[in-house]
């Protein structure tokens, strides 16, 4: 793929590449070394970290964002990664991310990585919150419109 590393990618962008499923929302980065144990392949914590990353960008890109004391808090209730065939150093390698399910105050996304094949892939179920901490938030319908017509989510 001819895309500057940490580029976003387009869902027809994500396809070609050969990542399976329909994805909305991925880049493309290289592994580096301080990613690397001492098996030589990606440390399971550099996953959790690129999945982070996706989310974060994500977020950015749907609107949902923490930046001003009006918005939600959004948590990591949950998070699962699955570890399915190792990740080399320089290996080019693309992370995507959707939501796949909604309720009232939380969603859940899936995550791949994906290298001549997926490596690995990942589960997370976030909650919104009041700026309290506690309180739960409702989400707001022009993001569940976007899990519904971009992520193609269905309520859970």
């Amino acid at each position: 793929m001819n895309v500057p590393f940490l580029t976003p990618l387009t869902p027809d962008q994500i396809a070609q590449a050969g990542v399976p499923g329909r994805w909305a929302f991925g880049y493309t980065d290289i592994v580096r070394f301080s990613e690397i144990d001492a098996l030589n392949h990606v440390n399971n914590v550099a996953y959790v970290g690129w999945f982070e990353t996706a989310r974060v960008r994500y977020f950015r890109a749907w609107g949902l964002k923490n930046d001003e004391a009006a918005d939600p808090q959004t948590v990591v209730r949950q998070q699962a990664i699955d570890y399915l065939s190792p990740l080399l150093l320089n290996a080019p390698y693309i992370i995507a991310t959707r939501t796949v399910a909604f309720r009232r105050t939380s969603f859940t996304m899936e995550y791949v990585c994906f290298s001549e094949g997926v490596k690995a892939t990942g589960s997370s179920v976030m909650v919104t919150l009041e700026n309290d901490g506690v309180t739960k938030r409702v989400l707001p319908s022009d993001l569940l419109s976007k899990f519904r017509e971009i992520d193609g989510a269905a309520k859970a």
